[in-house]
């Protein structure tokens, strides 16, 4: 049994997101597309001498004593029976609260680094059944597999289809700098689409929209207009994109990061360059780094 494992989150970003009402249990319905960004968290986990205890040392985010860390580690002692303490050591490189499954992420890399330190191995079943005391957004995340980059995703967050990634594709990233919690985000969501029902799409649509060049898609987010409503400089980032071309431009998650789809290398390059004298945080994800999104964490950020 190991002492300590390295482990590393990826960041993800939703191509399209589309808000249903919401359920009995509490949550909504959605469909989406999740891409899964080279942009990565990093933790260390080692085990302490003490029981049922997560320590969580995060120098750049200071964190509230409950979140999904320690909720991950939680959750694997229910299921497994194991209570050995560990600490956990966060580099902390996906702006939080921006819609890029961050701490979800780190939720997940926190369940399968806490499998390889106890040398156990959790089933499907264990392992949705933890993910769904975390957050939605985990079972994504739980993909153990370099194919597994981009997801169909339908229920809340739960129902996946994974489908083969395209390669053609760079990314740039603008931050805005604003915050809106993701209650606050569903509730200015359900005010907007009050009385008007959300309509999905079968898997094989979406799927048909994702080959097409980035020019045609028609994909959206339920959050972005009411989020602009809010945060002018959400829109203001939505323009900035436009105005460099990207041949497709929305915001990701419940906000409030924005993004820009390129099919040039080299035009994503040349936006980032001129983004990043405007805006205090961006990133450039190239596809060249997208084929090794689950082994590197190689990216720019301005």
């Amino acid at each position: 049994m190991l002492s300590s494992v390295h482990v590393t989150a990826p960041a993800k970003i939703n191509l399209h997101l589309k808000v249903g009402e919401k359920r009995r249990d509490g949550f909504h319905d959605i469909e989406s597309i999740f891409q899964m960004i080279p942009l990565y968290d990093e933790l260390l986990m080692e085990m302490v001498d003490s029981s049922y205890t997560c320590q969580v040392d995060s120098p750049a985010l200071v964190l509230p004593p409950e979140n999904t860390i320690t909720s991950a580690y939680k959750a694997f002692c229910a299921v497994t029976g194991i209570d050995r303490g560990i600490k956990v050591s966060l580099t902390k490189r996906i702006p939080s609260g921006a819609g890029l499954g961050g701490g979800s992420s780190d939720a997940a890399a926190v369940l399968r680094g806490l499998e390889r330190l106890f040398d156990v191995s959790l089933t499907e079943a264990q392992l949705h059944d933890a993910a769904s005391k975390i957050g939605s957004d985990v079972f994504f995340f739980l993909a153990d597999s370099p194919d597994k980059t981009v997801a169909l995703v339908k229920g809340r967050g739960d129902v996946l289809s994974y489908i083969r990634p395209r390669g053609d594709l760079s990314f740039v990233l603008v931050c805005p700098g604003v915050h809106s919690s993701t209650a606050e985000a569903y509730s200015l969501v359900d005010n907007w689409n009050s009385g008007n029902a959300a309509v999905f799409l079968p898997y094989e649509k979406l799927e048909a929209e994702y080959r097409l060049s980035a020019q045609k898609w028609t994909f959206g987010n339920s959050f972005t207009k009411p989020l602009v409503r809010k945060f002018p400089v959400i829109g203001q980032a939505i323009d900035d994109l436009h105005a460099q071309n990207a041949d497709f431009v929305e915001m990701t998650g419940s906000g409030s990061v924005v993004f820009g789809v390129f099919a040039s290398e080299k035009d994503a390059e040349r936006a980032y360059t001129q983004l990043c004298q405007v805006w205090k945080r961006c990133f450039l994800l190239t596809s060249s780094l997208f084929a090794n999104c689950c082994s590197t964490c190689n990216f720019q950020e301005g």
